[in-house]
């Protein structure tokens, strides 16, 4: 059959430890990468370049760093949009002093100082955890947004508050940020980004400090028993976890919006991307793309499908029945397959490995 690996001899274990260790794999995402970087930058319009492409990898990003926290490292934070915002702010704030910085060093600046805030907020997770910890980085999240509300240094005392991102090059005359930047330069430069990010989030989970995080997860007094420092690793998760978070709300602002608000990382950024990782699935690179995928495009869903159908639905009703079904669907995960899209994913491949043969 198609789907088989029969004959797929490893002779290494560099190659049995490889991520993508059956061929068809590596060619089902060689064709994806092009399809991406290649067939949809001359395909697509501005608008899905713009409004549905660019924030559902902006998301992907953002719901790899909480992953990284909740799933791998079992610790559980409502504080992701603060540590995005502590992103965008970073980022404008670095940009304008130093103008002359290549956009990818700021970005990477933005996020080591997310990760610096992230270590700061951690430390309670040496002596708490579950809905405590969980109580704790609320507490972050409201103080962020706090600070950049109240102190105007951060946007370099705006009378509105909100300042536009300005524009910044990537090398020559290639601009990826600001308004004067063409959707599709953004794309591009946010998919390259966010390829390498994951890539890099991947490798880092099957390392040993992704075992030592699964570790902690699933245990951590057996954990500390066998010698797994939990200072070193938990203050880790938080640290990478903000810096992905921090890189994100630099593309959020930069990218996607081209303005740097504090408004646009409140409470409900923070658990809008906590449903993208229960929807795709706790401790699963891939299940952050997809349930990214999934709340960028159930709004649009939503709204098209009466329209296709020749019913007329008041707007009001369709943002309604758009927290229902994401509620609802909230719930049977939790409760079916709590590993949620990535784990029914992975069952259909093995499906397909099998077929017609029983299992």
């Amino acid at each position: 059959m198609i789907y088989r690996d029969a004959g797929q001899f490893k002779t290494s274990y560099a190659s049995d430890q490889a991520i993508l260790p059956i061929s068809q794999d590596r060619w089902f995402m060689l064709g994806l990468l092009f399809l991406a970087f290649v067939v949809i930058p001359l395909i697509g319009s501005d608008y899905w370049l713009s409004t549905i492409l660019v924030p559902f990898l902006v998301f992907s990003l953002a719901a790899i760093g909480l992953n990284i926290l909740t799933g791998y490292a079992g610790l559980v934070s409502l504080g992701t949009g603060g540590f995005m915002a502590c992103g965008a702010f970073a980022a404008y704030k670095i940009t304008t002093a130093f103008p002359e910085l290549n956009i990818v060093l700021v970005f990477l600046s933005s996020g080591v100082i997310a990760a610096g805030v992230g270590i700061l907020f951690g430390l309670p997770s040496l002596r708490i955890k579950g809905f405590y910890l969980a109580v704790a980085t609320l507490a972050a999240q409201f103080f962020l947004v706090w600070m950049f509300n109240k102190f105007p240094w951060f946007t370099n005392y705006s009378p509105s508050g909100v300042i536009s991102a300005p524009p910044r090059a990537i090398w020559g005359d290639v601009i990826v940020t600001g308004a004067t930047a063409t959707p599709h330069a953004r794309y591009l430069f946010a998919l390259g980004m966010v390829v390498i990010l994951a890539l890099m989030a991947k490798n880092m989970v099957r390392a040993n400090i992704g075992r030592e995080w699964m570790a902690v997860r699933d245990m951590d007094i057996a954990a500390e028993i066998i010698g797994i420092p939990m200072l070193r690793t938990k203050l880790l998760a938080f640290a990478v976890s903000s810096f992905y978070c921090g890189v994100a709300g630099a593309a959020w602002a930069f990218i996607y919006t081209g303005s740097v608000e504090a408004l646009a990382f409140d409470i409900n950024r923070s658990f809008q991307v906590l449903f993208m990782v229960i929807i795709g699935g706790l401790g699963s690179i891939l299940g952050c793309f997809l349930g990214a995928a999934f709340i960028v495009l159930l709004p649009i869903f939503i709204s098209n499908v009466p329209g296709i159908l020749g019913v007329n639905v008041a707007v009001d009703l369709v943002s309604h029945v758009e927290f229902m079904i994401l509620g609802i669907l909230i719930l049977f995960f939790l409760i079916v397959e709590p590993h949620g899209l990535a784990r029914l994913w992975q069952i259909a491949k093995e499906k397909l490995r099998l077929w017609p043969f029983p299992h």
